[in-house]
Formats: C-alpha cells, sequence, structure tokens
C-alpha cells in the first residue's frame, strides 16, 4: 500500500447557524468533537479524517469562488508543498501564514476547478497526530 502525502484530511463546511450546526454534528450524527476554536469546531469522521463546521455571515447561495467549502490537507510541511507546488507552477491565492485565532501555519490555492485548497499544520497541541 502506498503511504498518502498528507497526515489527515479536513473539510470545512460554513454555516450562518453554528450552534444549530454543532447539535446536528454532535448530537444527531454523533460525532467527536476533536478541537473547538469558538468559531470552528472540528469533529472526527474517520481516523484521519475531520470534518470542520465554521460560523461564517452573509454567505452567498451562488456556487463558485464564494465558496462555502474548503478541502484542507494537513501536513507539519506546509512550506514544503508550498515550494514544490509553485515550481510545478500552481499559483497561490495565500502563500504560507500564521493564523494566531486558529493556532494554525496555512496557505490557500485553487484546484482546476476552483475549489479552495488549503494545506495546513495545526499548531494545537490538543490536534491528534498521526
Amino acid at each position: 500500500m502506498t503511504t498518502p502525502p498528507f497526515d489527515s484530511q479536513v473539510t470545512f463546511l460554513y454555516t450562518p447557524d453554528l450552534e444549530r450546526a454543532r447539535r446536528f454534528y454532535e448530537d444527531t450524527l454523533g460525532l467527536p468533537l476533536i478541537l473547538d476554536q469558538g468559531s470552528c469546531c472540528i469533529y472526527a469522521a474517520a481516523p484521519t479524517a475531520y470534518l470542520g463546521v465554521c460560523q461564517r455571515d452573509g454567505l452567498s447561495d451562488q456556487p463558485g469562488r464564494d465558496s462555502k467549502v474548503i478541502v484542507t490537507l494537513v501536513t507539519d510541511n506546509v512550506d514544503g508543498w508550498y515550494d514544490r507546488l509553485q515550481r510545478e507552477g500552481v499559483a497561490f491565492e495565500k502563500p504560507p501564514t500564521l493564523n494566531a485565532t486558529y493556532h494554525i501555519y496555512h496557505c490557500f490555492l485553487r484546484d482546476p476547478n476552483g475549489y479552495l485548497i488549503e494545506i495546513q499544520r495545526f499548531l494545537d497541541p490538543k490536534w491528534p497526530r498521526r
């Protein structure tokens, strides 16, 4: 079996009503809360697959670049992936940056269909490590 290049994966969904979403994911689906970041809650969906639900006001119902979905690939080597993908000609929307609010280090790019891809390292020691 080939070893995947990333440690885990998080799909982030945005909601205008975080409390309603929390009740659904925690109570209805029974997903365990792994990390509570205040305005964003991350749940375990499988051993290394996670679902993040984040409060965002003013969301549009229009698909496209105003994306309500972010696919996050988790790695300790954000800079290495940034360098590698830049050499391959990938244009980044945001270079590697520290986000103190969520205790993460991350960068953003888009796939060929316009989906937002985040490459991220969790700095919070409560984040499960592989």
